[in-house]
């Protein structure tokens, strides 16, 4: 891998909100490398950070720009290392360079430059996609996999009806009156997920922003009594035409399934699950992807039941800990 940077380009750090041009030339690196990678570059929470400015998700990070000299041109914008730091949390690294800048020491020296800025500070870093390129980087700088994040997928099917717990039902989620009840059940399900278990209020009302969000694929399990007990949160990504012109059609995700500890071990997650796949069934999608953790046994053996497979993952990297025997 050359190390040498190119003349033509420099970089500069940021922190915090980024401006609306950087917002936008970001936006477009990212569409760039998610139709040459096939995945995403940054995740969700990532852009739900760097949009909404929020004090619990410090931002920072590096910008590779093809312009040199003092004054920057955001639309330039060739590469991007950015760090979300949650409270609690390790700080997360997500790193992308423009598909056809690759192979110039770009993502080398951003890494690099990351590296020099935050010293000691534990970082974990996210390769969305488990590419040869990102594990040569990632082992460049001494990071190693810690977690793997399996993407299944399967086609729409006559999927079962769902066959809920005696006295529970239903319903879809209502905006501005579900929110602080499932962010508490939601907690309570991911307690020791790194990522899903500490989202905020500020951070659900930003994706209740987006333009992908409809309250009517968000699926929500309740007793009699009304208290929530499950969800299964849908997402649907819309079709689309790439550079080239192929036609990509819409596709829908199973984005989250949450069950309480309480109603674990009843069938309920198999039932909510359904009940998400039907729906996004009914809405014509013929297709249907999702995130699971590879050490997720549960999830994947359900998963696998309903006759999804794996067609690509995610990796996470982190440099060894010195007190830590391997």
């Amino acid at each position: 891998m050359s190390t040498d940077p190119r003349p033509e380009w420099n970089l500069r750090r940021f922190s915090g909100r980024p401006t609306p041009a950087t917002m936008s030339a970001l936006g477009q690196l990212a569409a760039a490398a998610e139709e040459a990678d096939g995945t995403p570059p940054f995740n969700d929470q990532t852009w739900s950070a760097l949009r909404s400015g929020d004090d619990a998700a410090v931002i920072s990070g590096h910008i590779a720009l093809l312009s040199a000299g003092p004054e920057h041109d955001d639309d330039e914008i060739i590469g991007a290392a950015i760090i979300t730091r949650g409270p609690g949390q390790p700080s997360v690294l997500e790193l992308v360079v423009r598909p056809e800048e690759r192979g110039h020491g770009v993502g080398d020296q951003l890494a690099a430059a990351v590296a020099e800025a935050n010293g000691d500070e534990e970082l974990t870093a996210w390769s969305h996609g488990d590419s040869e390129a990102a594990a040569s980087l990632a082992a460049l700088h001494g990071y190693a996999p810690v977690r793997q994040l399996w993407r299944l997928r399967a086609k729409s099917t006559a999927w079962p009806a769902p066959t809920l717990p005696e006295g529970v039902r239903l319903r879809a989620f209502e905006p501005d009156a579900d929110e602080e009840a499932w962010l508490a059940l939601n907690a309570a399900a991911f307690a020791h997920h790194p990522e899903q278990g500490a989202l905020t209020l500020a951070d659900l009302r930003e994706r209740e922003r987006s333009p992908w969000f409809d309250p009517a694929g968000f699926l929500l399990a309740e007793d009699a009594d009304g208290t929530l007990l499950g969800f299964h949160w849908t997402k649907v990504h819309p079709a689309s035409t790439d550079a080239r012109g192929a036609q990509h059609p819409a596709v829908g995700e199973v984005y989250v399934v949450g069950i309480s500890p309480a109603s674990q071990g009843r069938g309920l997650g198999r039932a909510v699950t359904l009940a998400g796949l039907r729906y996004l069934a009914d809405a014509g999608l013929g297709s249907v992807m999702l995130y699971v953790d590879a050490d997720n046994e549960a999830a994947v053996r359900l998963y696998r039941s309903l006759g999804f497979e794996r067609w690509d993952g995610d990796v996470m990297y982190a440099k060894p800990r010195p007190d830590v025997e391997p």
